[in-house]
Formats: C-alpha cells, structure tokens, sequence
C-alpha cells in the first residue's frame, strides 16, 4: 500500500503553491510541518483530488489517482481545518449524512456512525445538537466522520487548531492508535502534534519541502547550527544571521537557543536539540 507524489506542482497564476514534491507515503504517520502558507493544504488538497495540480503524478498502488476517481476517493478520509456544521443537527445526524454523502448503504450508515463515535469517544453524546458542543468535541466529530468507511488514508489538516492542551493530547492519542495500518498525513504549524507520534516528519516552506526524515535525525543533523548563549549575549546577536530559538534555564541564568548557519562565538552546545530548532532552522528562513 502506497501513495507516491512525483514532482507534483501547483501554481496559482505567478504565485508557486507547491514546488516539484516528490515522495512515497506507506502505512504510518507522516507530520507535515510548517508555517501558514508553505504549502501544507495545498498539497493535501492535491493528494485528496480536491485540487487540479499543474503538473505531476500521484499514484495509488501504481495507478494514477485521477484515472482512478470514485475508487480513490473512496480509499480517503479528510478532516479538514474548518467545517461549515449544521449547528441543529444531532451529532449522529450529521454523521449519517456525511455517510450518505460518502455512499455508505442507509441500512449500515447508523451501526457505522455509533461505531466511529464510539471510536473517538463522544458516543453519548449522539443525540446533542452539534452547536451545544464544545470546540474540542466537534474537533472529535470531524475525525469521527474521517473514519467512516474506514479509509487507507487519513488526511488530517490543523487537527488540533484552537484546542486547549488537554484536548490536543486527547486528539493526538486517537490519531497514534490509528498509523498501524493506515496511511495518516497530519498537516500542522504546532510542533507538538507531531514531535510524539509521527514515524516521519517533512518540513516545508514556501511551497517546498525542505527536509524530512525521524525527528532523532532531523535533530541529530542540525549539531552545530543550534547553540546555547547567556540571554544578554544572544539578544545583541538575534537577526544577524541567526534566529532566537527557546530560552532555558542553567541554574539562576537565563540561556537562549541561536539557530543558524553563522552563528557567533562565545556559544556552548545544548543538552539537548528539539524539533523547535528544526522547525526554525528550515522556515526561518536563515539557512
């Protein structure tokens, strides 16, 4: 099972959305990780047939997904960033439209939708109209109904985007259960969502993708360009060069990270690097 991007592009007149990617996801999750406006949703757009791209090729299994159509699509599920709900709807209600929409047959589309609630844990709450609901809650709706039909892919844009920490956690337990034998794309700019549960990490920005790989090796390759100067130090240094990663403490000093391809003398190496450094080394735009 694999779904194989080559060179795929898209361009919106002049303005470049994606720059020639090039990739092949298997089972697993994958944490596409950037700013707004490196191409995340872009890309998934594509990748969900939702999107004509200007040029390249995707490829399920071998075969091109636009000769493929319904079939494709029927192997997908997308949770997007933002869903227009009906906020008088049942929850179930809602499901079992979506599942309509999605050709699950009437007389299955209800276990389905129970069972997909029951998933993520807001079966008792079936019979609440959507709009009483709290964000957290129809963030949980939404993947729910990713789930119906239960696709080979899951494409999940900005799944955690306005949650509080406790149901950011909750929501990246239920996507970690899932990557055993589905593909998962989880696009996002919060580094957290995926620095845990992701198999592989790609970076992109400005519509490319910089780099990819484990975040061991992501940070692993980034030993010299991330040091550790007195907070006094680095602020005389922060936009020569380098950029200001996150402060820390070493006993009653405050120590900050510089991140960059040039940076100062004076620096020490830090215990650790973080997948915060990897991010802003590659869309900070210093490298």
């Amino acid at each position: 099972m694999e779904l194989r991007c080559e060179k795929v592009r898209k361009n919106y007149g002049s303005v470049v959305g994606l720059q020639e990617f090039t990739y092949t996801f298997r089972p697993g999750i994958y944490g596409i990780l950037g700013p707004n406006g490196s191409g995340k949703s872009t890309l998934i757009n594509m990748l969900t047939d939702n999107t004509s791209r200007t040029g390249g090729s995707i490829c399920w299994n071998g075969s091109e997904i636009l000769s493929l159509g319904s079939s494709y699509r029927k192997q997908v599920g997308y949770m997007p960033q933002q869903q227009g709900f009906f906020p008088e709807l049942s929850v179930l209600s809602f499901m079992r439209y979506l599942a309509e929409l999605k050709g699950i047959p009437h007389r299955k589309s209800r276990e389905e939708c129970q069972n997909r609630l029951d998933q993520v844990g807001i079966i008792e709450w079936r019979n609440r109209p959507i709009g009483q609901l709290s964000v957290g809650m129809r963030q949980r709706v939404l993947l729910a109904q990713a789930l119906l039909g239960d696709p080979a892919i899951l494409f999940l844009d900005e799944p955690t985007a306005g949650l509080d920490p406790k149901e950011r956690i909750r929501i990246r337990n239920l996507i970690s259960k899932l990557g055993d034998n589905k593909i998962i794309l989880l696009a996002t700019h919060i580094v957290s969502d995926v620095e845990l549960i992701a198999n592989q990490i790609l970076v992109m920005n400005r519509g490319r993708l910089c780099k990819q790989g484990r975040a061991s090796e992501l940070e692993q390759a980034l030993v010299g360009k991330v040091l550790l100067y007195k907070i006094e130090d680095a602020e005389r240094h922060v936009g020569k060069n380098c950029l200001a990663g996150n402060t820390v403490r070493r006993g009653d000093e405050v120590w900050m990270h510089l991140v960059g391809d040039e940076l100062p003398p004076g620096g020490i190496q830090p215990e650790t690097i973080s997948l915060d450094d990897v991010y802003l080394y590659w869309t900070g735009d210093v490298n």
